[in-house]
């Protein structure tokens, strides 16, 4: 193969990243969109760049201990990374690659003024933008400069900020190359960025202009604030004008600098409204060329406007296909489920294909489209209520977008959505006999599955779970589960309301639900102290778990003394819960019972904290104070006036919400253990892919939705090139923060509360477990990582069930997701512990040690110290 050393801006486009960079990629896909102007210019290869690596030997080794630093090594990073530097400007550029250079200069003119700008293969991608991160260089004059300006480039690759950016993105400096972008230097009245969408609130429809007075320089380093316009749907319908005090300058030497502006000028708008509107339209251009919203750096020069720069916009949250042009509006599965991380695509596509109602993904999240319910008056009037009722900020979120005129057109409400004929069901009797039923339905269901899924294998396995996805829903949607679930939140809300009503006092259904019976999900926190005692006194075992770091202990426990109760204990505990983990509606994430040692840091915390027979004693504990609080509350009833009727009537709820509440908890666990039963399944069929040389290696599968691994499982070819970028998306997700409501024009609404009665500083939230508790914030952000101590307070972005073997040793929790009945707080009234969840960034805010008082009735967090 020839090497390229210099091609022409003109002969380049988005195929070329690998030879000309990110921006120089962009710059040539730029030049070739009619009515856009581009510099002109050239770019310097990564041939160029390898040619003179190479002269370096070092440079590898150099390499190799760069990728074995821990990237949060700040010192060594610096510096090695500047070491790095050194070597490759200290590299004479060869003569013949040196001659390329200057007879391309030459046809810009020799001595003509050049912006010399970095251009690696990994930036403004449309996962990662590297924004910043290499060096550009304005003005520069003669062919001697413009070479050592080049070399600073290559060496910029380096940058302590770069190296850092790519650790922490899992990228090899190995696969990352330099190519320089020369292009003629403009000389602008007026310069900045332009975002085709809000870079805010996310709004595609929305375009945000930033204006200034000379290079876009004084903008980029915060010299000055800039004009800000906004423009929709060809006019603008917002501005701000700021004090320019400074401008940068290019010097007719070479350089640039900083100058004040004249007085009368820097009130002044850098651009006209006219001329926001003109590159408004500029921008739509390019994003449609480029096929996303792009953050775009522009000159205006003469009144003719050039553009220098474009680069995906990396920080919006994906909008879901809705296959219209319709206005949609969309609520987060995550926030319900308490997962809010991204799902792989055999994930959301499983979770889409079990659930009661259509699910659309986006930024692997899935979102619900709520615009009918919204459309309706009375599905509207019911939405909003259970809405709130989860979590106020989706609620408040909705009624935001309802303000707006038109967003949402009404419908009559006999339209789709409206309530369903009939009206509610009819209540049920306070039975547990209709509880232990549903348990013993749901089990036998689960069992028949486990049992007819044994002998089925290739595509038949896959006619087999579309089947028994109708059957989860069959059993998911069964009237009475529904009504037993209602029922112990109608009774919880019931009792709350008429107990302050009556009596004064604040959420006092949390203490009458304490050690509610039937509830799986606390009895399973309570197990694993179960599992801790057997442990305890088996002091062989408790060192040989102190040292667990691999998933095949269990096999090595029974050879020591007293390992195989131990071994028994951690089995059974397994057989009954092994199907869950965190982030568990995602069938990807691996499950305790493929890791067990998930586990063992939580029950050396339980031998350690707790004295044997806790777990029983914890229940019993909550049983009587229930009982006691109850007897409390009657014997308060009755003194009012009409007290026997208020008690009686008081009982009978409490009778009531203590039958059902804790199979509110249920229907999760049947879900999730089907779930495992489908996993298993699939593996079992990704390992046969595996022999068969379809797959390099099974998890592969998780990469691919349901309905293309049952292509692949029927036609054996698989398409590797769509599984690797499925990863590279999957990993790009994490970085994006995924909003309670979404609408079609890709606004993120994060809602916000609405009260006054916290104290200034407090952290406002959702009171979901009444009490007020003081204590140590132990910040977890995976429960792999929980080291707590007794008494800490948890604080977490979300819990979902496989939390709650924590729950037992802490004193409070605080988390940034949930509502009054999502299970975190479901668990944390169980076990009487005061909570407050959906506190917008807990775990930014509270930092891990500090001391702060929990407001579980109130709903707020304070921080002490």
């Amino acid at each position: 193969m020839i090497e390229q050393y210099v091609l022409d801006l003109q002969d380049v486009d988005g195929t070329r990243v690998a030879v000309v960079g990110g921006k120089g990629a962009h710059l040539g896909g730029l030049s070739r969109i009619e009515g856009i102007r581009v510099p002109g210019g050239f770019c310097v290869t990564t041939d160029a760049f390898r040619r003179i690596t190479a002269e370096a030997p070092s440079i590898d080794d150099q390499l190799d201990q760069l990728s074995r630093l821990n990237p949060d090594d700040r010192e060594a990073i610096r510096t090695l990374s500047a070491q790095i530097r050194r070597t490759i400007e200290g590299i004479a550029i060869p003569g013949d690659l040196a001659a390329a250079i200057t007879r391309s200069l030459a046809q810009l003119g020799e001595q003509a003024p050049c912006a010399v700008r970095s251009s690696a293969t990994a930036e403004d991608l449309p996962t990662a933008s590297f924004a910043g991160q290499q060096d550009t260089y304005l003005n520069v004059v003669g062919p001697t400069a413009i070479l050592q300006h080049i070399s600073r480039c290559w060496a910029s690759l380096f940058t302590e900020r770069a190296v850092t950016y790519r650790q922490r993105n899992g990228i090899d400096h190995r696969t990352v190359h330099m190519a320089v972008v020369v292009q003629r230097m403009v000389f602008p009245h007026a310069s900045g960025i332009l975002f085709t969408a809000d870079p805010v609130t996310g709004n595609r429809k929305v375009a945000t202009v930033d204006a200034g007075f000379g290079l876009g320089e004084a903008l980029v380093s915060g010299l000055v604030n800039p004009d800000v316009f906004k423009v929709r749907d060809g006019e603008v319908v917002d501005k701000a004008i700021a004090a320019k005090q400074r401008a940068v300058q290019a010097l007719p030497t070479g350089g640039t600098q900083e100058v004040t502006i004249d007085s009368q000028q820097q009130e002044q708008p850098a651009l006209t409204d006219a001329q926001a509107v003109r590159l408004a339209e500029l921008g739509r251009r390019i994003e449609a060329h480029f096929g996303r919203p792009q953050d775009i750096e522009w000159c205006l020069v003469d009144d003719g406007f050039q553009v220098v720069q474009s680069r995906p916009i990396t920080t919006l949250f994906p909008v879901p296909e809705s296959g219209d042009q319709d206005n949609h509006v969309y609520v987060s599965v995550g926030h319900g489920q308490m997962m809010t991380d991204p799902m792989k695509p055999l994930g959301f596509s499983m979770w889409q294909l079990t659930a009661m109602v259509p699910m659309h993904e986006a930024g692997g999240r899935l979102f619900v489209d709520v615009t009918r319910r919204l459309a309706s008056p009375a599905s509207r009037a019911g939405l909003l209520e259970a809405m709130g009722k989860g979590d106020p900020l989706i609620r408040h979120a909705l009624e935001t977008v309802l303000d707006r005129d038109g967003f949402v057109s009404t419908l009559p409400d006999a339209g789709p959505g409206g309530p369903p004929a009939g009206g509610p069901p009819a209540p049920i009797d306070t039975d547990p006999a209709v509880v232990t039923g549903l348990i013993e339905r749901s089990r036998a269901s689960i069992a028949a599955l486990e049992r007819d899924i044994r002998t089925m294998t290739g595509p038949a396995l896959f006619d087999f779970l579309l089947e028994a996805f109708e059957e989860h829903k069959r059993v998911l949607s069964d009237p009475l589960s529904i009504q037993a679930i209602m029922a112990g939140m109608e009774a919880t809300w019931w009792l709350n309301d008429k107990l302050q009503e009556w009596l004064g006092e604040k959420n006092v259904a949390d203490t009458l639900t304490l050690s509610a019976p039937d509830n799986i999900t606390s009895e399973m926190g309570l197990a694993l102290l179960d599992v801790a005692d057997v442990i305890r006194p088996r002091a062989e075992v408790v060192a040989f778990l102190q040292g667990v770091d691999g998933d095949d202990f269990l096999d090595e426990l029974a050879k020591l003394a007293g390992g195989t109760e131990a071994r028994d204990a951690i089995e059974a505990y397994l057989d009954r819960y092994g199907m869950r983990c965190v982030g568990e509606i995602d069938i990807t994430r691996p499950r305790w019972r493929e890791r067990p040692s998930t586990l063992v840091p939580v029950i050396l915390d339980n031998v350690r904290n707790f004295e044997p027979g806790a777990a029983e004693r914890r229940f019993e504990q909550g049983r009587q104070k229930a009982q006691k609080k109850e007897q409390d509350v009657l014997a308060r009833l009755r003194a009012l006036p009409d007290g026997d009727r208020k008690a009686d009537e008081v009982k009978g709820m409490i009778d009531r919400v203590r039958t059902f509440i804790g199979y509110r908890e249920y229907p999760k666990y049947g879900i999730i253990s089907r779930y495992f039963v489908y996993k298993q399944a699939l593996l079992a069929e990704a390992e046969r892919l595996v022999q068969a040389d379809v797959l390099p290696e099974k998890e592969d599968v998780f990469y691919l939705t349901f309905q293309e691994l049952h292509d692949v499982v029927r036609s054996h070819q698989v398409d590797d090139e769509l599984i690797q970028q499925r990863k590279e998306a999957f990993r790009s997700y994490h970085a994006l923060t995924p909003p309670r409501v979404l609408t079609s024009d890709g606004e993120a609404l994060t809602g916000a509360y609405r009260r006054d009665d916290a104290p200034a500083g407090a952290l406002i939230g959702v009171p979901v477990s009444a009490g007020t508790i003081e204590g140590r914030a132990g910040v977890i952000l995976d429960m792999a990582d929980a080291d707590l101590e007794a008494g800490d307070i948890l604080v977490t972005a979300f819990t979902d069930p496989s939390w709650s073997p924590l729950f037992v040793g802490i004193a409070g929790l605080v988390t940034e997701v949930g509502g009054l009945m999502t299970h975190g707080a479901v668990i944390a009234r169980e076990y009487g512990l005061p909570a407050v969840v959906g506190v917008e960034q807990a775990t930014r805010l509270i930092r891990d040690g500090q001391r702060i008082r929990v407001h579980g009735t109130d709903g707020y967090v304070e921080i002490l110290s």
